[in-house]
């Protein structure tokens, strides 16, 4: 089988690397420079990991409530500095466990504003749920997103991924699939009170199919209602009905009075652009991957020599919601998974973006993978991961000078 060829390294790499304390190499970053976040910073579970769990005076928090203080304290000045560096039109995702979510949330709404909150995301990793412990098998984990100024913000979250054909189950005589939508606002919180200029009588003939704004000959007045009769808004404004009168159509429906006329838009299943779905707050193992192929990802690359590696799909569906061309930050970049799934996803559409990975020289755990595998320090499995994509994949590596 023929080995696909490795595309030349671009101009600007895909991928840079820090060595260092974050909180000492993201001031050093230009202000405003990111287009979005993710990260996957330590869960502060308890157990010995990869990280020394070290805050920035030294300290260690031993009891339970202290632990979450320590924790907290520790992520507070990091989240800081990212928010500076993070565009006005950027956002921020945070991988999480439940030890400390409610924490982080709070923190979070603290750092960007309750106001710029996006989403609770719930990431099924693990289906099987972990089966050590007491409690319950837990097989999530989460996902915060926040925007730096929600109005401005990149984010789409939508996707082509979950458009499902059957959702179109109608077809023209062309063949072009589409279904009905009620032309009417379903939402009852829009109405006459509260969105004035969308209740207007639109004329329809039901034999015909014919909408407009003007009454027309055999057309008949129709004005938006809900279904127990209240008035309602549509979701069109007039000079939109007028520049699109082919995608409306009036029909004869059975409601709950008896039959009745109603305007309905024809919802096309191809149109400019490209069709897409928003998200749902739930994201399954088979769309993303799970912790078991996240560790064969790594392993097919340098071994097994980090645990519990985030899957590439999980940071894949988070820059699908952003333009191709995003500068994406990993401040806790572990194992190099935001990196990976860069590369990944410039070869996969032809995208610019790049990655900026920030890590630690913390020793790894005696006895542990890593260190068996010579890599001394939790930065040198990073760097070994990203070389071995930028061999594989393309787009290069840049270490940059060691900070701190």
């Amino acid at each position: 089988m023929p080995v696909e060829p490795v595309p030349p390294v671009p101009a600007l790499p895909w991928n840079t690397f820090h060595a260092g304390d974050n909180l000492d190499v993201l001031p050093r970053l230009e202000p405003g420079s990111v287009d979005v976040v993710y990260t996957d910073p330590p869960y502060n579970t308890g157990n010995d990991f990869a990280y020394a769990d070290r805050f920035r005076d030294g300290s260690h928090a031993d009891p339970y409530a202290g632990r979450h203080a320590a924790w907290t304290a520790m992520m507070r000045p990091r989240l800081l500095a990212v928010r500076e560096v993070l565009a006005q039109h950027g956002a921020v995702f945070v991988s999480i466990d439940d030890n400390e979510v409610a924490h982080l949330r709070l923190l979070m709404d603290e750092v960007f504003g309750e106001a710029n909150f996006l989403a609770q995301v719930v990431v099924s990793l693990n289906p099987k749920g972990r089966q050590l412990g007491r409690g319950f098998a837990t097989s999530h984990e989460y996902v915060l997103a926040y925007a730096r100024h929600l109005p401005a913000c990149a984010v789409d979250a939508s996707t082509t991924e979950s458009v499902d054909e059957a959702d179109f189950p109608l077809r023209t005589d062309d063949g072009r699939r589409f279904r009905y939508l009620p032309l009417r606002n379903t939402n009852k919180k829009f109405n006459p009170l509260t969105a004035p200029t969308l209740h207007f009588a639109l004329h329809g003939d039901p034999v015909s199919g014919r909408v407009a704004t003007a009454e027309f000959p055999g057309s008949q007045p129709l004005t938006p209602v809900f279904g127990d009769g209240r008035p309602a808004v549509w979701r069109w404004s007039r000079p939109r009905v007028d520049e699109r009168p082919d995608d409306l159509e009036c029909r004869v429906i059975r409601g709950r009075a008896g039959e009745r006329v109603d305007i309905f838009q024809r919802d096309w299943l191809e149109r400019e652009g490209g069709r897409r779905k928003k998200l749902r707050t739930i994201w399954l193992s088979e769309e993303i991957g799970s912790t078991d192929t996240a560790v064969a990802e790594l392993k097919a690359l340098v071994g097994h020599v980090f645990e519990s590696p985030k899957p590439t799909g999980l940071v894949r569906r988070i820059l699908a919601t952003l333009p191709d061309d995003v500068v994406v930050l990993d401040p806790f970049a572990g194992s190099g998974t935001t990196g990976h799934a860069v590369a990944l996803a410039n070869r996969a559409d032809g995208g610019t973006r790049r990655c900026i990975s920030i890590n630690s020289a913390e020793p790894t755990r005696p006895g542990s993978n890593a260190q068996l595998a010579g890599l001394a320090t939790v930065a040198d499995i990073t760097v070994a991961r990203l070389a071995a994509v930028a061999e594989q994949v393309g787009g290069g590596l840049e270490i940059a000078p060691v900070v701190g």
